[in-house]
């Protein structure tokens, strides 16, 4: 098919908000612009090195140089491939690297090498496999493989104008709706993997084809007739409508909902947004970490049972955080409520934070919420999804800060940037914002060209009541509303100064008493920020020891380079002492007052998100009290 230049969806028909292109918005702050800029710099550069040295990139090569030599790692290792690609994309759009350019390049040439001449495109199902292809939908994963190769060649196609990758993603694309759609090969397929009906989604946006649209929906109403086995762990034990709780691999549903809403966000079909608003009220008030994080089971990498939120024990991959951001903004672009947004920012903030070092470089699969000194950041994994997918989240995050609508311009994400934007109407938007978040709440947005529109302002869910908002001074008198958007609508003349004062002191949260091991333990928030106890800031053997009282006082300080400068709590109260038993002591032994000891001692509380950065040893996000 030849692709057509021209069509470009800019606005999905069930679309309240949208997206202002990331190159429209300039990101200058201290905290996301520096990462993004290491992205550049470093991380992408040592993904790369991990591709190659785990033979990732020689599973293309062996394609046409020597199909006897074998295949490296894990069937699905190229969708890494197709996830760094994507990463790069976006990267190169902010950061021009040619270093960068120039591997992109290369990548691209040994993908599109291998293509076969009916469009097939694995680097798996070549040679001695090809007679498997399309017989283990369930779980060889070939459609979640063709769904990031498609996401990376329209990125590509996007950033650099190149269209390699697209053309071969296109007739890859067509073939994958000729097997499971026009033929009807195979009637009943759809990917044990959700990935590619968010791919035929955004494919059927950037070249108007609707057959792609087509496709996605048929993958989806496909599920919950037991063609995949396995039920719920698939999400496959229900038709999607049907669904009104979140089952089974928690990566592999929150894809799956992102999609959906991709689907309902050009068709309308009210019936799949209300199964996604039903399930996502229910994991938000059941089955999600004070950090955001989700799928509490390590058995199957899965959702649990309404409460089961163990802490040492969470799995919490940084992927299925992904999926959830992702969900979250689809939500957000359909229904313009910033409880929605609220949850974005507290997973990007924790959840997905977490899984990449401050090195760029080590990275957490999982991201329990207590531990030992066994959970250790790596950089690399057997299955590597989570490195190279909080990549291409990092590089794309500007594409998050704004969004616009028929009304004006909304602000969901607060980050020291300027903004160049159009309304759908034409009318331009320009602005600086300035602020140190996450870190403090001031902020302050001049406006740098005169335009009559309604600037919204998000005001977090965990907003404090002496929150403000002025204009060239004059305060703003209505009551700012936690977990909402203000609305501002003037004619703003150039120079025109908006400042909004968001308190963050510390916040101790407590957890459902349903949650019965959270009992008498509190997590600190500041902000968007969730914060936890680690062992090298506590000179003591375990960080468990500490004991809060009501009268604990709370200092804000800053860490040094090591830890880039983020902001910790001081946190006064006790350490508790227990004498410890001799050797020779029972098993078991009746415990005395004079055994235990408390003394008064203060302890450092750090970002969750920067823990296991330093030295190991324990960690706690619940700390007791007393």
């Amino acid at each position: 098919m030849k692709i057509n230049y021209r069509y470009k969806k800019n606005k999905s028909p069930y679309q309240k908000l949208i997206p202002v292109k990331p190159d429209s918005v300039r990101l200058k702050d201290k905290f996301w612009a520096p990462r993004i800029n290491l992205l550049s710099e470093r991380t992408l550069l040592t993904q790369y090195q991990q591709l190659e040295i785990t033979g990732r990139i020689a599973n293309f090569e062996r394609v046409v140089k020597d199909l006897s030599e074998p295949f490296q790692g894990l069937y699905f290792n190229e969708s890494d491939v197709y996830k760094w690609l994507e990463a790069v994309a976006y990267s190169l759009a902010q950061f021009p690297n040619e270093d960068l350019k120039k591997l992109l390049g290369e990548v691209v040439n040994k993908i599109i090498a291998i293509q076969q001449p009916d469009g097939y495109l694995n680097a798996y199902f070549v040679g001695e496999n090809e007679s498997l292809r399309w017989t283990d939908l369930k779980d060889k994963h070939e459609l979640y493989c063709a769904g990031h190769l498609i996401e990376a060649a329209i990125a590509i196609h996007r950033s650099t104008g190149d269209d390699k990758l697209l053309t071969a993603a296109i007739r890859y694309a067509d073939l994958i709706v000729e097997t499971f759609g026009a033929s009807r090969k195979f009637p009943n397929g759809t990917p044990g993997h959700p990935e590619i009906e968010l791919a035929l989604v955004a494919l059927f946006r950037y070249t108007g084809e609707k057959q792609y649209l087509a496709q996605a929906l048929r993958f989806i109403d496909n599920r919950g007739h037991g063609h995949l086995g396995y039920g719920e762990y698939y999400q496959d034990h229900k038709p999607v409508r049907a669904l009104q709780r979140m089952h089974g691999h928690a990566v592999r549903a929150v894809y799956l909902n992102a999609g959906i809403a991709d689907v309902y966000l050009e068709t309308g079909d009210k019936s799949l947004l209300n199964a996604l608003e039903v399930m996502w009220h229910h994991m938000t008030n059941y089955q999600v970490y004070v950090t955001g994080g989700i799928g509490s089971r390590d058995d199957g990498e899965a959702f649990g049972a309404d409460y089961e939120l163990p802490d040492a024990e969470a799995y919490a991959e940084t992927c299925a955080a992904i999926g959830k951001i992702f969900w979250d903004w689809r939500m957000l672009l359909i229904t313009g409520d910033a409880k929605y947004a609220n949850d974005l920012e507290l997973t990007l903030f924790n959840a997905m934070l977490a899984g990449i070092g401050l090195d760029g470089v080590s990275y957490f699969y999982s991201n329990p919420l207590a531990s030992d000194c066994m959970h250790r950041r790596q950089p690399w994994f057997a299955i590597s999804c989570c490195p190279p997918n909080v990549a291409r989240v990092l590089a794309s995050l500007s594409g998050y800060l704004y969004t616009t609508s028929e009304e004006g311009l909304w602000v969901n994400l607060y980050a020291e940037s300027t903004c160049d934007a159009n309304l759908p109407d034409g009318t331009k938007v320009q602005f600086e914002l300035s602020s140190s978040y996450p870190w403090d709440g001031h902020i302050h947005l001049k406006i740098t060209d005169s335009a009559a529109f309604a600037l919204f302002l998000r005001i977090p869910g965990w907003c404090h009541p002496d929150a403000s908002l002025s204009i060239n001074g004059e305060v703003w008198k209505d009551r700012l509303v936690p977990q909402s958007y203000v609305k501002v609508d003037r004619h703003w003349q150039f120079g025109d100064v908006v400042e909004l004062n968001l308190p963050m002191p510390v916040q101790p949260m407590i957890a459902n008493p349903n949650i019965k091991h959270l009992a008498n333990r509190v997590a600190l928030t500041s902000g968007p920020i969730v914060f936890c106890l680690e062992h090298i800031d506590e000179f003591m053997p375990e960080a468990d020891n500490f004991v809060l009282s009501p009268k604990s006082s709370f200092n804000f300080k800053y860490a040094g380079k090591e830890l880039g400068h983020v902001k910790m709590i001081e946190v006064q109260g006790t350490r508790r002492i227990n004498q410890p038993l001799t050797k020779n002591a029972a098993l078991y032994e009746p415990i005395h007052p004079d055994q235990i000891s408390e003394e008064s001692t203060s302890m450092l509380a750090i970002p969750y998100f920067a823990w296991g950065n330093r030295d190991y040893g324990d960690m706690q996000v619940w700390i007791r009290q007393s």
